[in-house]
């Protein structure tokens, strides 16, 4: 088992900036690839990006691509998301999730644990 347990979220303006944290314990972190993804109201929920296990790689959607970075501290079992030059349609709330090599990235129906959500609303 790996507990995630997410920080960070809140209400900011266009334009503006927030730091997303998800910190795991249980298992050994550095076995797991870990994601981001969102849900807005009433959507499907969004693959946001994800990082290696070493942290060396990551990918991102387009829709954040360029704005959001995500970076891992394997000896602090934390991932992190930055997200800069947020936008109102990245209201939504924000889940951490750990994949642990199976099947696509991009499908959240390939992750073995998740976090708890976290709101982050963005307001014009």
């Amino acid at each position: 088992q790996v507990q995630l347990v997410e920080s960070g979220g809140g209400l900011v303006q266009a334009g503006g900036s927030l730091r997303l944290s998800c910190a795991a314990s249980g298992r050994t972190f550095s076995n797991y690839a870990m994601g981001w993804f969102r849900q807005a109201p009433g959507q499907e929920r969004e693959f946001v990006g994800i990082i290696s296990l070493s942290g060396g790689s990551t990918y991102y959607a387009d829709s954040v691509k360029g704005r959001f970075t995500i970076s891992r501290d394997n000896a602090r079992n934390t991932v992190y998301l930055q997200m800069n030059s947020l936008k109102p349609e990245d209201t939504a709330v924000y889940y951490c999730a750990a994949h642990g090599g199976g099947g696509s990235y991009i499908n959240s129906k390939n992750y073995d644990y998740w976090g708890q959500g976290n709101e982050v609303t963005v307001s014009s």
